[in-house]
């Protein structure tokens, strides 16, 4: 299909464990026979609990974990089959947000530097443009220009889960593999950061892959949800479909696990995220 940015197909990444000596050595199949397909500039939410399999399927696809067996089709071309060189052309415009941003901002250097590192690298500007660049790609994400003498532990973790989304945005990426990139912040936080994706999926034209083990946040974000469970995708369907008729008990249970109660009726409730406005960050 002429409008899928990316396909998987038959994915498996499997991982050796115990000794051979003593004939106990066997494989944990974290990704196990994986297919799906995501039409550029869709959201697909991929959500399931911990250890099921999903920040593996998101590194396997961008090859941060080299996969077992399978096939990743970026713009029709199997990138798995891809040398090392030709591979890094490509691996530019498939970006990733990890979970904690703090783990992955080196303490040592200014936020400037942090996002003009990837900008010189691959020669994305002139050096006399990047100081304007790194100011373009900060308000992108609602942050002011003088935040970028500032060090990484002066932030918030919503202000630096900013600045990570900053970071990708600075490739032109078509693609972004966001590895539950709210789970440690709070509520409100939460709902800036998805607006934030949300608004740059629309002005950008961006096809996220947003890995969630919370399903009331992937309902507010995806176009479609692919349930995942023991390394396998149990259940794909559009977003409102999967949330009001689920078929695989793993995926109801899901749904279960997303109920609150109304204090005034003592009545189950689903907990939703949303914000209104998006904040600009002073």
């Amino acid at each position: 299909m002429a409008d899928v940015l990316l396909s998987v197909r038959g994915l498996k990444t499997y991982f050796p464990f115990g000794s051979r000596w003593f004939g106990t050595r066997g494989v944990v199949k974290a990704v196990d026979d994986v297919e799906f397909a995501i039409k550029r500039g869709q959201v697909l939410g991929l959500v399931g609990e911990s250890g099921s399999g999903k920040t593996t399927l998101g590194r396997s696809i961008l090859r941060l974990i080299e996969p077992s067996e399978g096939e990743v089709y970026f713009e029709g071309q199997d990138i798995l089959r891809l040398s090392p060189r030709d591979f890094r052309m490509i691996r530019r415009r498939m970006q990733i947000v990890f979970q904690d941003p703090y783990a992955t901002l080196n303490p040592r250097m200014q936020i400037r530097q942090i996002i003009a590192e990837p900008l010189l690298f691959h020669k994305m500007v002139p050096p006399n443009k990047v100081t304007s660049r790194v100011i373009e790609l900060l308000a992108k994400v609602g942050m002011e220009a003088y935040f970028m003498y500032r060090y990484p532990h002066e932030f918030s973790g919503g202000q630096r889960q900013r600045i990570a989304i900053a970071r990708a945005l600075s490739m032109e990426p078509d693609f972004i593999v966001a590895d539950e990139p709210v789970s440690a912040l709070d509520v409100s936080v939460q709902a800036q950061i998805i607006n934030i994706l949300l608004r740059l999926q629309r002005t950008e034209n961006l096809t996220i892959l947003f890995i969630s083990h919370d399903l009331a946040v992937v309902e507010s974000i995806a176009d479609r949800i692919a349930v995942m469970h023991e390394g396998k995708i149990v259940e794909e369907a559009g977003t409102d479909y999967l949330i009001r008729y689920p078929h695989h008990p793993y995926t109801k249970s899901l749904l279960r696990s997303v109920l609150d109660v109304d204090p005034t009726t003592r009545r189950p409730v689903k907990r939703r995220i949303s914000a209104p406005t998006e904040p600009t960050m002073k």
